[in-house]
C-alpha cells in the first residue's frame, strides 16, 4: 500500500457536485493498493498513520498524533499512487490492484482506520470521478508505503 497523507486544517470530497465527506482539522489519505497487499499491510499502516506525530503541541513542535488532537480523517482510493513512469510518458497502472481485490482491501483499510482511531473515518467513493479539495496546513505531506517500512 502506497499512501499520501496530508495534514489539514480543512479538506472535502465531491462527487456529483455534492460533498460526501467534509473534516477540519486532521488528515487527508490518499490510499494505493496493489495485488499483493494483505491484513499486514493494512494493520501496520493504520497504526501508523493515526499514531504520525505531526501536529503542533503548544511549543509549536511536531509532537502530537491525530489521536492526541482528536482529529479527523478522510481516506480516498488512488490507484495512480501506483503508476510507473520509467517507459514512455504514459503511466502505466500495471501494479495497482483491479477493483474486485482492492475494494475488500479498501473497505478492511477503513474499518482498521475505524477502530485504531476510536471514530468513523470519512471516505470518497471508490472508482468514482471526485474532486479532492484541501488546505494543507504547513504545508505537511508524507508518503508511506508498506512494502518498504523505513
Amino acid at each position: 500500500m502506497k499512501t499520501v497523507i496530508q495534514r489539514v486544517t480543512h479538506s472535502s470530497v465531491t462527487i456529483d457536485n455534492k460533498i460526501v465527506a467534509e473534516i477540519n482539522t486532521g488528515l487527508l489519505v490518499l490510499l494505493g493498493i496493489e495485488e499483493a497487499d494483505n491484513q499486514e499491510d493494512i494493520d501496520w499502516l493504520t497504526a501508523k498513520i493515526v499514531n504520525l506525530r505531526i501536529f503542533s503541541d503548544e511549543n509549536q513542535v511536531m509532537n502530537l498524533s491525530l489521536k492526541d488532537i482528536d482529529g479527523e480523517i478522510i481516506v480516498v482510493s488512488q490507484f495512480t499512487l501506483h503508476a510507473l513512469t520509467k517507459k514512455g510518458n504514459r503511466p502505466s497502472y500495471i501494479k495497482a490492484a483491479k477493483p474486485e481485490i482492492a475494494i475488500p482491501i479498501y473497505e478492511k483499510f477503513i474499518a482498521k482506520m475505524e477502530i485504531e482511531l476510536g471514530k468513523k473515518v470519512q471516505t470518497g467513493q471508490f472508482g468514482a470521478d471526485m474532486k479532492v479539495a484541501l488546505i494543507n496546513d504547513g504545508p505537511v505531506t508524507i508518503i508511506i508505503d508498506s512494502k518498504n517500512k523505513e
